[in-house]
């Protein structure tokens, strides 16, 4: 019976105390190392907690009070919060910050702060000492400064070493070597095509006017202009490209003409040149171009199709033939 009620006792005053514990707040402190530095250096701001498992103590974000007519800090890193160690239901905290001044004089850091909060309860715990930095400036040794300028020292000439740049010119001889052998070799492939090296650069020779024009009428074909209601657009190009043929084929300002003057000065030509159905055929071709582009005319599709197949065809008839040389020309009779 004595041992239970013993062991009662001690229950209950353990309860209480951690009752008192619960209810007392933590404890708040915080130091600065080194609390004396130079302009320019960094210290260590550092703020430190004791408080019940059961409790909550929030670190603040740094932010320095700045007195007017004093020197101010500035945050380097933050470090986060770590546990320096553990006491039965006390817990120990420490919160880090690393920091630098670069003006000289006494700067005030004021009493550290954390968040504490219980149950229902927020409020700001203070530590008890107010903290203080010392600011000084850097000494200068005059005297020591004055000793050590000296005049500048006159500039040495160094003798010239062959290997300093033999490197260099061993490559620049192989690079040489190189070019001239793809030189060489070009020379003797165009020489063997019975080419000359000038011909590399010369431009390429222009088209003829009917291959342009059919490279031309196939990219319209493919864009589907007047499928998609574009009449105007698909008229336009498709009597621009016969026109630019024609100034190409017959050498007629046809780009600067009216469809009228075009048919009139390709009247002189002969029907080798220029057939009659071939001529008769561009003639439709202008003048729908004239009505859709100016009336705002609308074709049929199968006129839009016929005309571009007149133009087709109309190129191709009257195209100027490239000369195939006979069988036996340029030979010489023994």
């Amino acid at each position: 019976m004595k041992r239970l009620l013993s062991l009662t006792i001690i229950a209950l005053v353990a309860f209480a105390m951690g009752l008192r514990a619960q209810s007392q707040p933590p404890r708040v402190s915080a130091t600065v190392e080194p609390d004396t530095i130079r302009i320019g250096d960094c210290f260590t701001y550092s703020i430190e907690v004791a408080r019940d498992l059961a409790q909550v103590a929030e670190f603040p974000k740094f932010r320095h009070e700045k007195r007017e007519g004093e020197a101010d800090v500035e945050l380097v890193e933050e470090f986060p919060a770590d546990t320096l160690k553990r006491e039965g239901r006390m817990l120990y905290l420490r919160k880090r910050y690393r920091m630098q001044a670069f003006d000289e004089g006494l700067i005030h850091l004021g009493r550290a702060m954390v968040l504490y909060a219980d149950k229902n309860m927020v409020d700001t715990l203070y530590a008890e000492d107010s903290l203080r930095l010392v600011v000084a400036p850097i000494e200068i040794d005059s005297a020591a400064m004055a000793a050590g300028v000296r005049d500048l020292k006159p500039q040495r000439n160094l003798s010239f070493k062959f290997g300093e740049v033999s490197g260099y010119l061993l490559w620049g001889l192989l690079a040489l070597l190189l070019i001239a052998v793809a030189f060489y070799l070009i020379r003797r492939e165009l020489a063997r095509r019975g080419k000359k090296l000038g011909d590399l650069f010369k431009p390429a020779p222009p088209l003829p006017p009917h291959v342009v024009a059919i490279r031309a009428l196939e990219e319209l074909h493919h864009r589907k202009l007047w499928q998609h209601g574009n009449y105007k657009g698909y008229y336009s190009e498709l009597t621009d490209i016969l026109r630019t043929y024609l100034d190409g084929r017959y050498g007629i300002g046809a780009m600067e003409m009216t469809s009228d003057e075009i048919i009139e000065a390709l009247r002189s030509l002969s029907q080798e040149e220029l057939p009659k159905k071939a001529a008769m055929d561009l003639g439709a071709i202008l003048r729908n171009g004239d009505l859709v582009k100016f009336a705002k005319f609308e074709p049929e599709a199968e006129q839009n199709e016929n005309d571009y197949t007149k133009a087709y065809y109309f190129v191709e008839e009257t195209k100027l033939q490239e000369e195939v040389p006979s069988e036996g020309e340029g030979v010489v009779n023994g």
